[in-house]
């Protein structure tokens, strides 16, 4: 009868039988993480509407967006951190790959702040909009920061009429425009990087 080959210990085995909790207790912790992120991603932004129009021969962009900020933004812009979002805005042909050049391709960004001593919130387009818009309430002032109408989107010469196109839009929190100290937190931590996705539909021309 052939003996039965017995296992020895090496002292890698050992070191693997004692990290073995650490492990599991790291393996749920992880499990814990990835199951609670759609409770952190409830809190984030959304685009309730979007189109285009003609006039005059232009493609004018119309869209509201809702911008449900994150507690630790709102504590932020209620300790006088500005808050700016960036807008990003492409026209493409449909079906064209990754790397093809877009028709538009535009970035555009605004701000709001909340301004201690008269008590009212700032909404802005950068960059040097003078003045901005003036608000009491912050409710008020970040539904105006949502709203655009009318923005020149590209010529309908440009359009080939055979070719069928999309809009793209993505409005994001911009943290590198963030006061330097917090931006390692702001990366790091979640309720900061919060953005719409992107949101396609089609333009014909």
């Amino acid at each position: 009868m052939t003996p039965i080959p017995r296992l020895r210990w090496s002292p890698l085995s050992g070191a693997l039988g004692r990290l073995r909790p650490i492990l599991t207790l790291a393996l749920a912790l992880t499990l814990t993480t990835i199951l609670s992120q759609p409770a952190l991603a409830a809190e984030d932004f959304t685009v309730i509407d979007a189109k285009t129009k003609r006039m005059d021969g232009s493609i004018l962009l119309s869209a509201e967006i809702d911008y449900s900020f994150s507690e630790r933004a709102l504590e932020a812009l209620e300790n006088g951190v500005p808050l700016t979002i960036l807008v990003h805005i492409q026209v493409r042909e449909q079906g064209a790959w990754i790397w093809d050049e877009s028709l538009v391709d535009q970035r555009l960004r605004y701000r709001i702040r909340f301004k201690p001593l008269s008590e009212r919130y700032l909404v802005s387009r950068l960059p040097g909009e003078e003045g901005g818009r003036t608000f009491v309430t912050r409710q008020a002032a970040i539904a105006a920061l949502g709203e655009f109408k009318d923005l020149y989107l590209i010529s309908e010469k440009r359009l080939d009429s055979h070719q069928a196109y999309e809009v793209h839009l993505r409005a994001s929190l911009d943290i590198e425009e963030l006061p330097l100290p917090l931006r390692p937190m702001a990366y790091l931590r979640s309720g900061w990087k919060q953005s719409t996705g992107w949101t396609k539909w089609p333009l014909t021309p």
